[in-house]
């Protein structure tokens, strides 16, 4: 249970019935239980949907939902998809990018890429037809991708959390989320949700590998950007479906 309740700790601001620091091993094992907490933030997020739809017009509805999204994530993965807009797009040098994500700053770049990544999200979540597995499988796919790319690209920085979760996520937690994450997406679309899985996974590494011609490695802004990307992309992939 230690890895499941890491998961959740890191990942939301839901309450777990252990809290305290984990070790890097516990936070490493923690990765292949990824895609778990995106079911539960699935379901969650599509509560507080369900429950604004009673009262709102769906635009409102819509709103409250991303909202919801981002503060049950504590807008950890939004922050470092900003982060990452500023030091990809704003340095010069490796170094100099580096040392822009590590600044708690905003700048413009990762303003502008936030505000366009919530008008997707809240455009898809007020346009599509089948809200609750569009909500469902974005959530867990954008926590799929993480492990894939954590165990598949160096980190570029030798500290910090995002390195010693480098050092211990191994295969086992890639083939675990895998799984939670195909069976996940067999249940909502079957076919259709293996061909998302690949879509994921092709953007994970397109992402990542542009990243690395800029950086010496991954990090945690990157992962953060990764499942960021990917859930927006999932969400804009189901208003092509209809109902």
């Amino acid at each position: 249970m230690i890895p499941i309740l890491a998961a959740f700790q890191f990942l939301t601001i839901f309450p777990t019935l252990i809290s305290r620091p984990f070790t890097s091993r516990e936070m490493g094992r923690a990765a292949g239980w990824f895609p778990l907490v995106g079911v539960a933030l699935g379901f969650a997020v599509y509560g507080v949907n369900y429950a604004a739809q009673l009262v709102f017009p769906q635009t409102v509805s819509a709103a409250l939902t991303l909202f919801a999204w981002i503060a049950f994530t504590r807008a950890f993965h939004l922050d470092g998809f900003m982060d990452s807009c500023d030091g990809l797009f704003g340095g010069w040098t490796p170094e100099r990018r580096l040392e822009i994500m590590k600044d708690s700053h905003v700048g413009a770049f990762g303003t502008i890429g936030g505000i366009l990544v919530m008008l997707t999200k809240f455009a898809a979540l007020s346009s599509t037809s089948v809200l609750f597995p569009s909500i469902l499988l974005a959530a867990t796919l954008g926590r799929w991708v993480s492990p894939l790319v954590i165990y598949a690209f160096p980190y570029a920085r030798e500290d910090g959390l995002g390195f010693e979760m480098k050092r211990s996520v191994t295969l086992r937690e890639v083939v675990l989320a895998t799984i939670m994450a195909g069976a996940v997406s067999w249940l909502i679309l079957g076919w259709l949700g293996f061909a998302l899985m690949l879509g994921a996974a092709a953007v994970a590494f397109s992402t990542a590998l542009y990243a690395m011609r800029l950086l010496p490695g991954l990090t945690g802004d990157i992962y953060g950007a990764i499942t960021t990307l990917v859930e927006m992309l999932t969400l804009v992939a189901f208003t092509a479906i209809r109902a």
